[in-house]
């Protein structure tokens, strides 16, 4: 009697359940209710979307920062201060970005298209692990560039990477009109050549008279475009297919471009500008902002 009684209770335990989820079912489409979903990496807000005011410095210069009392990212890189936060670069400067095409997709006897990711694998007992690499570039067309190198497992936290690195290896560059077919006296190109090298490759940057445009690959014209430059002639040697070593060869020729001393008579005649144009073209550059070769 007693086994009879407790196969009935579980019995009725069971249909009361059964009730009740019925219930619930017919509740949730009365009152419609969504269940809550994960929302996928590729929707979720990267750095460069989250507003400053959110932002909690880590740092003393961060915290200058917010508090206003920097305003020029001229200042910090004068002092030659480092910079840990990207949200230091997003408040005191409207960047823009892109992806620099550095992979290739998979094609027969090595004719895939240019992606900007690029895939690498290790093997393994468990299988191929593949890790994607790319390079970002950021701007503000005013004088400052920043690149940046960034590799994962994954395309989303590569891309990342990258954007973040580019803004904390901000820099600024020198414009002007050094071109004898110009001499316009405004800074559309730069005041004279440089070289720049990573492995075997090599490039010169050349100024270019007004109009010109952007004679050079298109990935470099990215990186120059983003800078501010509008004019310029460019000399290749090397490997250039290995775009990567291009692309440092080329950031390596922009940092020249303040590296280099300038006697002071040359200022106004090339119309050089440190940075942005804040300051009027020809205008000499404070003691401090003079940095030697």
């Amino acid at each position: 009697m007693a086994r009879t009684k407790n196969v009935e209770d579980k019995a009725k335990n069971l249909g009361e359940k059964e009730e009740s989820g019925k219930k619930q079912v017919l509740e949730n489409q009365k009152n419609k209710t969504i269940p809550k979903q994960e929302i996928p990496e590729e929707k979720k807000p990267s750095l460069q979307t989250i507003g400053v005011s959110d932002w909690k410095p880590r740092t003393e210069l961060g915290r200058r920062v917010k508090n206003r009392e920097i305003i020029s990212i001229d200042e910090i890189l004068d002092n030659a201060l480092r910079i840990v936060e990207p949200e230091i670069v997003d408040a005191l400067l409207s960047l823009e970005q892109d992806l620099l095409l550095v992979g290739q997709s998979k094609g027969k006897f090595g004719g895939g298209s240019r992606r900007v990711f690029r895939q690498t694998q290790k093997k393994t007992r468990e299988g191929n692990k593949p890790k994607f690499s790319t390079i970002a570039v950021v701007g503000d067309k005013d004088g400052h560039i920043g690149l940046g190198f960034g590799k994962a497992k994954e395309t989303v936290p590569a891309r990342e990477k990258a954007i973040k690195k580019s803004k904390l290896n901000i820099f600024k560059i020198r414009r002007g009109c050094g071109s004898w077919e110009c001499k316009c006296g405004e800074p559309h190109s730069i005041p004279f050549s440089v070289k720049g090298k990573c492995g075997s490759v090599e490039i010169e940057l050349m100024p270019a008279p007004k109009g010109k445009g952007l004679c050079c690959e298109k990935e470099i014209a990215k990186i120059l475009g983003l800078a501010g430059i509008r004019d310029v002639w460019t000399k290749t040697r090397g490997q250039t297919k290995n775009k990567i070593n291009f692309i440092y060869a080329c950031e390596d020729a922009l940092r020249k471009l303040v590296k280099t001393k300038v006697q002071p008579e040359y200022i106004n005649t090339f119309a050089i500008v440190e940075g942005s144009l804040d300051k009027e073209p020809g205008q000499t550059p404070d003691k401090k902002d003079e940095v030697t070769a």
